[in-house]
């Protein structure tokens, strides 16, 4: 393998991403960043290296941000990332930068996809022919990305307009330090069968089940794979998610995010 495809996803966006990247790229092997989280180093030895992620709070996962500290790369490889968002990445690819430069690393090339938004706690799915149009776009961006990196051209990486960026830049540096405690809000109504998927597919092993409930340990990071993966629909975020239509990738499966 000469590539090296790292993703997180708790819906499938980034996962579907990642591979179908992989299939067109050639000769690439992708890997789940919440399975190699717990590795105090993660090392890699390929010559292109990918990130992909969907973006959080207007920036990157906190999981993202905690893997490319534990990166243990040198400094001649080929490095580009993907912030998949429902709405706007802002400054997502920016702070992907800032934190290789600190590794004394480069992020070569930077790419936004726009898919479906998962973040139920604010709005539902939307319609399935909107979803298949953002699909249908999304494979027309892999083919302009492949193009880029099959051929380590260095881009300047994308970003939202300058002014809102910096704005929503702001709103994550005081937002994201409450993401773990977040999980506050989460709550199981009486659907709830105690069938464990919740526990099963959140990738930071931030619930038990206590007398067959979830519980949440103060460590989320807001995915929303226990909200969106539950098959009888029964976890709630405060009120907000009652009524609101669940979003999950068409493409994969819970078995996907069951480690």
């Amino acid at each position: 393998m000469t590539k090296t495809l790292f993703y997180f996803s708790a819906t499938g966006n980034s996962l579907k991403v990642a591979r179908d990247l992989a299939k067109e790229l050639g000769d690439a092997e992708i890997k789940s960043i919440a399975k190699v989280i717990n590795q105090n180093q993660i090392e890699v030895q390929t010559d292109i290296i990918g990130i992909i992620y969907p973006v959080y709070m207007f920036g990157m996962p906190l999981i993202v941000s905690d893997f490319i500290k534990k990166l243990k790369v040198t400094n001649d490889k080929y490095i580009f990332a993907i912030a998949t968002c429902g709405g706007m990445a802002a400054n997502s690819l920016k702070q992907t930068s800032s934190e290789l430069n600190k590794k004394g690393l480069k992020l070569s090339s930077g790419f936004i996809i726009t898919l479906p938004g998962n973040y139920t706690p604010l709005y539902g799915a939307i319609s399935e022919e909107s979803q298949k149009k953002m699909f249908l776009s999304q494979e027309k961006r892999i083919k302009e990305i492949v193009l880029v990196v099959n051929n380590k051209q260095v881009l300047a990486y994308e970003r939202g307009p300058i002014l809102i960026s910096w704005l929503f830049s702001f709103i994550y540096k005081l937002g994201s330090k409450q993401i773990p405690g977040m999980d506050k809000g989460f709550w199981a109504d009486d659907k709830c069968d105690g069938c464990g998927i919740c526990q099963k597919v959140c990738p930071v092993n931030n619930i038990d089940l206590v007398d067959r409930k979830p519980k949440w340990l103060n460590k989320c990071q807001q995915c929303l794979a226990c909200l969106q993966w539950c098959p009888k629909e029964a976890i709630q975020y405060k009120k907000n998610t009652l009524s609101r239509k669940r979003y999950r990738n068409p493409s994969v499966k819970v078995n996907d995010f069951i480690a």
